[in-house]
């Protein structure tokens, strides 16, 4: 499949190409001057057409790969695919178009694993969200990957903060977490990925009941290495 090369400022977005493709096909086309200008890229009619024709067959081979996949069961590399990177914090439309699949056929994947779902707006990321059935539990081991229905995130299980513990640890105040909330509550690392120059992924630390944070050892029956997250 042939990839188009492009200069930072060029907008040779897959819609952008799309867009002009259209113009030029339209009753009263835009002439070939003007689709260089809409696309960014210096007046050359032999690479216009280069990068019309790259596009055209990029778009023939998406078809036919979806055409071939029509109908067919998930393999298990899609399975694995589409939960690591949804919970790598990819979307359902972009995983979908990475294995020639439908959104919906990328969500069902998810949902009969058990994959916990993430906020689609700004304005739900500040709700705590829904944990499937078989991740619900009441207790975490220290180290234990998790995910946090309040955080949206994988999370790393720190301490659990039992009275004992809170008792050993001066400043931490005095609470009874599962007489007051009838659950046990942990510390916990909240891991972020970030865009950086190392590739390092950063996060922080906060707290959290243990009904807030869902198992995601199911999941690993399915290939998915939390580590790898």
């Amino acid at each position: 499949m042939p990839r188009i090369k492009k200069k930072e400022h060029e907008k040779l977005s897959t819609s952008n190409i799309q867009h002009v493709a259209d113009l030029l096909a339209a009753d009263k086309p835009i002439t070939k001057k003007e689709a260089c200008a809409i696309l960014a890229i210096s007046y050359n009619t032999t690479r216009l057409a280069k990068i019309l024709n790259d596009h055209a067959e990029n778009l023939a081979y998406k078809e036919k790969r979806k055409s071939m996949n029509k109908g067919k069961a998930a393999a298990p590399y899609e399975i694995k695919e589409a939960t690591m990177l949804y919970l790598k914090g990819e979307n359902i439309t972009n995983i979908a178009k990475g294995l020639y699949r439908s959104a919906g056929f990328v969500k069902t994947i998810l949902d009969k694993l058990g994959v916990p779902t993430k906020p689609s707006s700004a304005e739900e990321r500040v709700e705590v969200a829904y944990l499937p059935e078989n991740c619900v539990a009441d207790t975490f081991e220290k180290g234990e990957l998790a995910w946090s229905a309040r955080y949206h995130s994988i999370v790393e299980v720190q301490e659990e903060q039992s009275s004992s513990h809170i008792e050993s640890k001066k400043g931490l105040g005095e609470c009874d977490y599962e007489s007051k909330y009838d659950s046990k509550c942990y510390s916990i690392y909240v891991k972020e990925q970030t865009e950086n120059d190392f590739n390092i992924d950063g996060g922080y630390y906060a707290y959290s009941l243990a009904y807030d944070l869902g198992k995601l050892e199911h999941l690993k029956e399915h290939g998915i290495k939390l580590e790898a997250i």
